[in-house]
């Protein structure tokens, strides 16, 4: 029975680049690349590479396991259970590697695999902002500051803001991926000593034939800032998703009620008041990104181990990066999921924007009297002091700056009435939204 729910409730396909299975399936992968490139320099016979990748098709799990429990030792264990499948040539598995040559050079792989399995995924969520931006472009809406009301801009502002931000993580990524595709093999205290004179020829041939490249330098590990900032690039994903699922989930109140996260016909969403729509996912969303940033203060308190390492790092490794990469696919894949369904409501939407009575164009009716004359400061006074006269009276603020002495010497009443206009005041909106998800 499962006790993590990665394993269960918010399992994915990320799953299985982590699991047991998988992670034996790489070491396997590295030893098989190692063997490969002693064969090609002519350190062990060619015929002890070809029995050693055969023989790691038919290691099970089970027996690794069973080793290890008399051992306690895993990656050791693998090399027994790994050496039992090559009778003739079983001597020359792990010749010359240390236990981190295997585990970092396939934590390297795994990763690589990973970020381009986030990659596609944070596509998706892109290509869903950039519609929904341009969808939207054109319906007008009040913006918020403060939690107050400020001034009219577009619901497909939002979604540009939102798209620019998941773009610039999606180059992230990229970076991140290029410093963990990597992957070491120079043994215990990383001089090589062991492959005798070859070891660049051995770590250039074992990189070669996965895919990584060979670092620069190693202790006995690969060095963890490689780990902590890809757990830092999933973070900033993951707080991404939660400023998307943290708007929804205000502009979903009952008073507000703009627009909301699907719900099906059949959903509940109260155990006890029949009438709940609860945002659960968004919040569920939001929920998330706590553990996934959570785990960015463990990777970095993993980089400064002790003179060429120690193993303070393993154990919890064996936690937050499974954990990281997954739930951060399940948060991107709920995402698309409450994207691809989000509902609008025009009604409240063009309600909350007259719910000031004309107050949030404040601002527009201060910038023409500035422009007709009045000095900007003497301007802004007399807005401010007719928005508090209008909300005391209970008038509209058009009602109350049109009685102004001061203003109707400016501006005729028919051009006021149209300052008051909402959906003429959003700037160069339309042309952001365009310009910002062109591509």
């Amino acid at each position: 029975m499962a006790v993590c729910p990665i394993e269960t409730r918010y399992k994915t396909e990320m799953n299985s680049l982590f699991d047991e299975q998988a992670r034996l399936l790489s070491w396997l992968e590295v030893e098989v690349a190692l063997a490969k490139a002693h064969a090609k320099l002519g350190n062990i016979p060619k015929g002890a590479a070809e029995e050693i990748e055969k023989g790691a098709k038919k290691v099970s799990l089970q027996r690794v396991l069973e080793i290890e429990n008399e051992i306690h030792h895993d990656l050791m264990a693998m090399v027994r259970a790994l050496s039992e499948q090559c009778p003739k040539y079983g001597g020359y598995v792990h010749y010359g590697a240390t236990s981190y040559d295997i585990e970092d050079t396939a934590t390297g792989l795994v990763m690589k695999r990973a970020l381009g399995r986030i990659e596609e995924r944070l596509k998706d969520t892109m290509k869903l902002l950039g519609g929904l931006a341009l969808k939207h472009k054109k319906t007008v809406c009040i913006a918020r500051t403060h939690g107050q009301h400020a001034v009219p801009t577009t619901y497909g502002m939002k979604f540009a803001l939102y798209y620019q931000e998941a773009k610039r993580n999606l180059q992230r990524l990229e970076w991140a991926g290029k410093r963990i595709a990597v992957g070491k093999m120079s043994g215990a205290a990383g001089t090589m000593a062991t492959f005798r004179g070859k070891g660049f020829e051995v770590q250039q041939a074992v990189m070669r034939e996965l895919g990584l490249e060979p670092v620069a330098v190693a202790n006995q590990v690969v060095q963890r800032d490689r780990h902590a900032e890809v757990l830092f690039v999933l973070a900033l994903i993951a707080s991404g998703m939660e400023k998307i699922a943290k708007e929804i989930r205000n502009l979903q109140r009952t008073e507000i009620m703009e627009v909301a996260e699907p719900f099906s016909a059949k959903q509940v969403g109260s155990s006890t008041m029949p009438h709940k729509r609860n945002p659960h996912k968004c919040e569920r969303v939001c929920s998330l990104a706590r553990l996934v940033r959570s785990n960015v203060a463990v990777a970095m308190e993993n980089i400064a181990l002790e003179h060429e390492r120690d193993l303070t790092n393993s154990a919890n490794e064996r936690f937050i990066f499974a954990q990281s990469f997954i739930i951060t696919d399940y948060m991107l894949s709920q995402m698309n999921k409450i994207l691809a369904g989000l509902e609008f409501f025009p009604q409240n939407i063009r309600r909350n924007l007259e719910l000031t009575g004309g107050a949030v164009m404040a601002e527009r009716v201060m910038i023409e009297l500035t422009e007709r004359g009045m000095g900007r400061q003497e301007a802004h006074e007399l807005m401010r002091q007719s928005a508090i006269e209008a909300r005391q009276s209970g008038k509209r603020l058009f009602e109350v700056v049109a009685a102004k002495k001061e203003v109707a010497a400016l501006i005729k009443r028919a051009e006021l009435e149209k300052l008051f206009d909402p959906s003429t005041y959003i700037g160069e909106a339309e042309r952001i939204v365009e310009n910002a998800v062109k591509e």
